[in-house]
C-alpha cells in the first residue's frame, strides 16, 4: 500500500484516499466536509462517468425522449432549443434516468437487450474513471494547488474489479497512488439501505452474468415475459440479491489491498483532522 503505517499517512505532505463500499454510508458526505475545509480535492467518480464519458449518452436519451413531444420535436429540429444533462456530485439522476428500468414499457421500462448494453457502456465508463484518478491527483495538485486527494468512488466499484487478482489493471494501479478505504456497515445498515431503495427504487449497475441469471430467475420465479415485468418490482427483487453479492466483494478489495473503517467511525467523523485520525487508526489496525 502506498502508506504501510499511520506515522506513513500522517507524515506525507500530500495524502490520497479512495473510499469505497455501499452507497449511503458517507462517501459523499466526507468528500464534501474535506472538500469544504480548503486542503482537499474531492473526486466523484460517478461525477466523471456521467460527464466525462456518458454525457453524450445522457443528453441524447433526453433528446430521444424530447423528439417524441411535437413541439419539442420542432424546436430540435431548428436548433431553437438545447438540451443537456445537469448532473451534478449530489445530483446523479440524469446517470440513473439513461441506466434505465428493463421491463414493460408502458411502465417506464427498456427491452432487456438495451439494458445490458447501456450497462456495459457504464461499467466501461466506470473503469476508465477509476483509471483516471491518477491523472487528476496530479491536476489536483498541479493546476488548483490541493495538497491532498479524495476520491469518492461509485458504489459498483467491486462489481468491475477483481480482489483476488494481484494483477488487476485497476486496484493494481490505484494503489499505486490513493489508500484504498472501505466504509463497512452493519447488517442494519443494509436492511436500512434495503428499506429506503424500497420506496424510491433508482436503476443500478449489475455484473453482467449476475444480471443475466437475477433477471431469468424473476422471470420465471413471476412467470412473466419480458415485456409484462413491471421495472420498479424487478430492480426491488434484485437490489437485495445484489447487495448480498457485493458485501463480501467490498470486504476482499479491502483484505487484499487496503483498510476498513466503519460506517460509526465514518459518520462520526466532523473535520479533516477527524478524518486523519480515523486513517492512522484503521492503517494501525490492519
Amino acid at each position: 500500500m502506498i502508506y504501510e503505517t499511520a506515522q506513513d499517512y500522517l507524515d506525507a505532505p500530500q495524502r490520497s484516499v479512495a473510499l469505497f463500499g455501499m452507497s449511503g454510508l458517507g462517501k459523499t458526505r466526507i468528500a464534501s466536509l474535506l472538500r469544504d475545509a480548503g486542503d482537499w480535492f474531492h473526486y466523484s467518480v460517478d461525477y466523471r462517468i456521467g460527464t466525462h464519458y456518458m454525457g453524450e449518452h445522457i443528453a441524447d436519451n433526453f433528446k430521444r425522449a424530447a423528439m417524441q413531444v411535437p413541439f419539442l420535436r420542432e424546436l430540435l429540429m431548428s436548433d431553437s432549443v438545447y438540451i443537456a444533462s445537469n448532473l451534478t456530485f449530489e445530483n446523479l439522476a440524469p446517470l440513473s434516468t439513461y441506466l434505465g428500468k428493463p421491463g414493460n414499457p408502458d411502465q417506464g421500462g427498456i427491452p432487456f437487450k438495451e439494458y445490458l448494453a447501456r450497462q456495459r457502456i457504464h461499467r466501461d465508463a466506470e473503469v476508465s474513471s477509476m483509471l483516471d484518478t491518477v491523472q487528476f491527483t496530479e491536476k489536483a495538485r498541479g493546476i488548483y494547488g490541493y495538497p491532498h486527494f479524495l476520491c469518492d468512488t461509485s458504489g459498483s466499484l467491486c462489481e468491475v474489479v477483481d480482489p483476488s487478482d494481484q494483477n488487476d489493471p485497476v486496484l493494481s494501479v490505484i494503489t499505486q497512488h490513493m489508500l484504498l478505504v472501505q466504509i463497512q456497515g452493519t447488517e442494519d445498515d443494509a436492511e436500512e439501505l434495503v428499506a429506503r431503495f424500497s420506496k424510491a427504487p433508482k436503476p443500478m449497475y449489475y455484473p453482467e452474468d449476475f444480471l443475466v441469471q437475477s433477471w431469468d430467475a424473476y422471470c420465471t420465479e413471476k412467470d412473466v415475459k419480458e415485456t409484462d415485468v413491471d421495472p420498479d418490482d424487478f430492480i426491488r427483487w434484485g437490489f437485495r440479491r445484489l447487495l448480498s453479492h457485493r458485501l463480501p466483494r467490498y470486504d476482499a478489495i479491502a483484505q487484499n489491498w487496503g483498510v476498513t473503517v466503519s460506517a460509526a467511525e465514518i459518520a462520526a467523523v466532523q473535520s479533516a483532522a477527524d478524518f486523519d485520525v480515523l486513517m492512522a487508526k484503521a492503517l494501525t489496525d490492519r
